[in-house]
């Protein structure tokens, strides 16, 4: 993979936008890139970010550090959402309270479960900003999550 490198005002201008949004860095960028595809394709995008973010996670904890992997997390039970909403309905969510409101669609349709999982992803977000959590609460943050992409991938394939 290639590295891009971008001009230092550039790449704080992106950050502002998605800390603006609510959103990680990672799921901000895949909405730009995303944003002129039909909702299949963008559904599709989604879910292997979500995927791929998990597997950053993993490797982050490896690694020992907590925050990243709980910032990974974050990103991956939001993108997860975002699949879901853009295979059910066409629809791109585009702020945290969006993703907040939605995870209840998923959560009446999957189960409560759904729940349980998206508040862990945001505990992962808080984490990330104010580094309290332990390692075993992204450990078991990390499993909810899973089950989230994983049902959300299998219903959307």
């Amino acid at each position: 993979m290639a590295i891009v490198k971008l001009p230092d005002e550039v790449v704080v201008r992106i950050k502002k936008r998605a800390e603006e949004q609510g959103l990680s860095l990672e799921s901000y960028l895949i909405d730009v890139i995303t944003r002129d595809d039909d909702p299949e394709k963008a559904s599709e995008t989604y879910v292997e970010a979500s995927k791929s973010l998990l597997k950053e996670a993993r490797g982050e904890l490896e690694k020992g550090d907590v925050r990243q992997a709980a910032e990974k997390l974050w990103g991956a039970a939001a993108l997860a959402i975002k699949a879901y909403a853009a295979w059910r309905e066409g629809k791109r969510l585009t702020s945290h309270g969006e993703l907040w409101r939605y995870k209840d669609v998923v959560a009446t349709e999957l189960g409560e479960w759904v729940r349980d999982a998206w508040n862990s992803g945001n505990a992962m977000h808080t984490c990330f900003y104010e580094g309290w959590c332990t390692k075993e609460d992204v450990i078991d943050s990390l499993k909810k999550i899973e089950r989230l992409i994983n049902e959300i991938a299998s219903k959307i394939k």
